[in-house]
This record gives structure tokens, sequence and C-alpha cells, in this order.
């Protein structure tokens, strides 16, 4: 769920995984394991991300919930 959006997010800022990775000072694998939803991250690190990519938590965590089951 928020992989997609992550990576959504990274393709219309038009950054690479790499590119992402060192905006957030983390490493390309990880950020690939995170768009895949193979791993989540902690609060900081979803912070350090979504402003990589030019968004507020605020935002992201709305579209998540809107993805949500009621």
């Amino acid at each position: 769920m928020f992989g997609n959006l992550l990576k959504q997010a990274r393709l219309k800022a038009d950054l690479t995984q790499e590119s992402l990775a060192a905006k957030a000072s983390l490493t390309r694998e990880y950020v690939s394991l995170l768009e895949r939803d193979k791993r989540s991250p902690t609060i900081e690190v979803f912070i350090r991300l979504v402003r990589a990519v030019g968004l507020s938590p605020a935002e992201v965590i709305l579209e998540v919930e809107k993805l949500l089951p009621e």
C-alpha cells in the first residue's frame, strides 16, 4: 500500500530509487524493499522519504487511509 504510493511519488518527482535513497540517507535496496511492500519504514524513515519526494507526511497518510478497508 505505502510502497505503491512511494513509487508513484518517486516517479512523479523524476527520481530514481538510487537518487531517492541518497536524498533520504538510505540504500537503494531498502527503497526497493519498501516500494514492493516487503518492509515497513519507521516513522523517521517515512518522514525522510516523503519529504524527499516533495510531499508532506500528512498528505501521504491521508492517501494511505483512503486505501484502507472500512
